[in-house]
């Protein structure tokens, strides 16, 4: 069977690595080559790749059962443990999770969790934005190069500026959900101003609208803390979670406050409703992500691991500008061509890095949060040398 003709391609051009296994940070092909995984899946693998207990997890739960029956008929352990992981992390008014199967199905759930509760039907979302590629969290991603081809999308979506106070004032009494990612991930992580995201929430409040925080490629440790609203000092109404949150294993995360969540539960019946979402082994695996995550990550190492990344490679004379909070990257070049001659050149080298498709003249470093700092200075030198080799 040939991958370029039975399998859906994404772009003209994939990678194309043969993976035989992955193990730690490393990626390994059929030959044998390992590949440092510096993007963990892009966002992904945080904890590294196979995490012994994380696998433990998932067999203990494959020999119990699968599949049952749709989410929220039957009680079982493995949602149960999932959610008290989870919730255990998060402040009193997130205190209900609805797992689903990725974190664009948990955005299209707060799309619909906020029009239900306040009985509204705008939305407003941020320029640079992305959610996902449904058609509903398409609607509420900005880049146009990516709609134009699928339009009409959902109305009542107006997109403003990320730190532009006066774009607040598109909030009003009629706007059902503000969809902010807490860090902007594919426009090139981008980090609002603590100021502004406080005059946001005000803002949110004053008018009874309701604040999404889309974190499925930022929370879960990824900045450096549990999640990313942590660097704030504010608190969404609504959180959504995905990519890192399974540990490998897809799923996603609607997270709310117990009356918030309970508009789903009638008028109608069933006002949401998921066959795979709370996987049983989806969850397990989730649950011991997030018991890794307590109790193994050290987030001092992290900060160290990023200060390494960011002093080396931003060193270099080409790197225009470096974004990141804790092991989330973005660095600046001059232009797209440059930027792919050195992700090129890194896969090369078998270190895995990537481009931000709303943000083609920058490439992304999103390493597990078990790197060493050892690993981390010694494979951002050889990015750097990447950076040198690929001069014109």
């Amino acid at each position: 069977m040939e991958f370029h003709t039975h399998l859906g391609q994404t772009s003209p051009y994939p990678l194309g690595i043969e993976i035989e296994r992955a193990e730690g940070i490393y990626i390994y092909d059929k030959q044998g080559n390992a590949y440092a995984d510096l993007i963990s899946g892009i966002a992904v693998s945080s904890l590294g790749h196979g995490h012994p207990k994380i696998l433990r997890a998932i067999h203990a739960q494959v020999d119990r059962h699968l599949h049952t029956m749709v989410y929220g008929e039957f009680i079982q352990d493995a949602q149960m443990n999932f959610a008290e992981e989870l919730l255990a992390l998060l402040p009193s008014n997130l205190q209900s999770v609805y797992p689903v199967n990725s974190g664009t199905e948990a955005i299209e759930a707060a799309m619909k969790l906020t029009k239900r509760a306040t009985g509204r039907h705008e939305l407003i979302a941020f320029k640079g934005s992305y959610h996902g590629s449904t058609q509903g969290s398409m609607s509420i991603s900005y880049n146009e190069l990516k709609k134009t081809n699928y339009r009409p999308l959902l109305p009542g979506v107006t997109f403003i500026g990320l730190n532009d106070w006066e774009d607040l004032a598109n909030i009003t009494v009629k706007t059902a959900g503000v969809f902010l990612e807490t860090v902007q991930g594919d426009a090139g992580v981008r980090i609002p101003d603590v100021a502004f995201l406080q005059a946001l929430r005000e803002r949110c409040t004053a008018t009874g609208t309701l604040l999404v925080f889309d974190e499925i490629q930022c929370g879960l440790g990824r900045t450096g803390r549990h999640f990313a609203f942590e660097h704030f000092g504010v608190i969404p109404d609504v959180l959504v979670l995905g990519k890192a949150l399974g540990g490998g294993m897809p799923i996603g995360a609607l997270v709310t406050s117990q009356e918030l969540m309970s508009v789903f539960k009638d008028h109608p019946k069933l006002g949401h409703i998921t066959t795979f979402g709370g996987h049983p082994v989806a969850c397990s695996a989730a649950a011991a992500f997030l018991q890794v995550l307590k109790s193994e990550i050290n987030f001092d190492q992290v900060e160290a691991s990023a200060s390494i990344f960011r002093s080396i490679i931003g060193s270099h004379p080409e790197i225009l500008e470096v974004r990141n909070l804790g092991l989330m990257f973005a660095f600046d070049m001059a232009s797209a061509e440059r930027v792919e001659r050195v992700v090129m050149r890194c896969l090369e080298k078998r270190i895995l890095t990537f481009w931000f498709l709303s943000h083609p003249y920058s490439f992304r470093l999103a390493p597990p949060l078990t790197i060493t700092p050892e690993e981390a200075r010694y494979y951002a030198q050889e990015i750097y040398q990447a950076i040198e080799e690929t001069k014109a």
